[in-house]
């Protein structure tokens, strides 16, 4: 019986060193992975050439072609107006930042993100760039989220204690103050319009030298965006669709 028991426990001894060391080997070779942590294949558009724009560009029909915005549009489900400012805008930063290497399509899923193209809340975009209605977050009161104390005197949101982010990228008012820029060259660095807020945003991703073809380059992009996995998840996985919708569009 004594034998018998330490037969046993030989037997179980050996299981477990070798159960140890097979999730090790798994977990050296990289088979074992924690979600998907590639960088999106980044889509460009049909666009006439911006490479000497660097500040702000004049947006309209004339800068890209129109089959490929209505095809690419119908494909994606994006709207043809938002389409436009994600095109251009990637177009612009990669005239000012060559390595960057930004594609559209993670400039439309930030936009879908964080306000469906600025659809949120039933409104559309107008011809204008802006929402038929105010996109604005919630109050950063600190419950729920930071807490940001009034940065604009309530100019852009509306609240003159808290900050909100506000348009359809939702800039927090003192971000936008720094890296706020001109996409339709009137003249004004308006966070409500899809314009400047698109431009603004890609100008953003850009920062720092990254390189959104890689894909720690992207994921620090990303993240500097909002700190956030999940949400990193869910951009990539938006600009990935993104990106496959128009390859299939031709």
């Amino acid at each position: 019986m004594l034998r018998l028991r330490r037969l046993a426990t030989l037997i179980v001894f050996a299981f477990c060193i070798i159960t140890g060391f097979s999730f090790w080997a798994v977990r050296v070779s990289g088979t074992v992975t924690v979600g998907d942590q590639s960088a999106p294949p980044q889509s460009g558009a049909k666009l006439s050439t911006l490479s000497t724009i660097t500040t702000a560009v004049d947006i309209s029909d004339s800068t890209i072609d129109a089959q490929w915005l209505t095809r690419t549009a119908a494909q994606t489900g994006i709207p043809a107006r938002a389409l436009r400012a994600y095109a251009v805008a990637a177009d612009v930063a990669n005239a000012s930042a060559p390595a960057c290497h930004i594609g559209w399509n993670t400039v439309a899923a930030i936009g879908f993100v964080e306000s469906v193209h600025g659809t949120l809340g039933g409104g559309n975009l107008m011809a204008s760039g802006r929402s038929s209605q105010p996109i604005t977050g919630p109050s950063l009161n600190g419950v729920g989220f930071a807490a940001i104390p009034d940065t604009d005197e309530g100019v852009l949101d509306g609240d003159p204690e808290w900050d909100h982010a506000v348009g359809p990228m939702q800039f927090i008012p003192a971000t936008w103050r720094e890296v706020g820029r001109d996409g339709n060259g009137d003249g004004v660095a308006d966070p409500l319009n899809i314009d400047d807020a698109a431009l603004s945003a890609a100008s953003y991703l850009c920062a720092g030298g990254r390189d959104l073809a890689t894909a720690q380059g992207w994921t620090d992009a990303i993240l500097s965006y909002n700190r956030s996995e999940s949400y990193v998840g869910r951009v990539r996985g938006q600009s990935k669709a993104y990106a496959a919708q128009s390859s299939s569009a031709g």
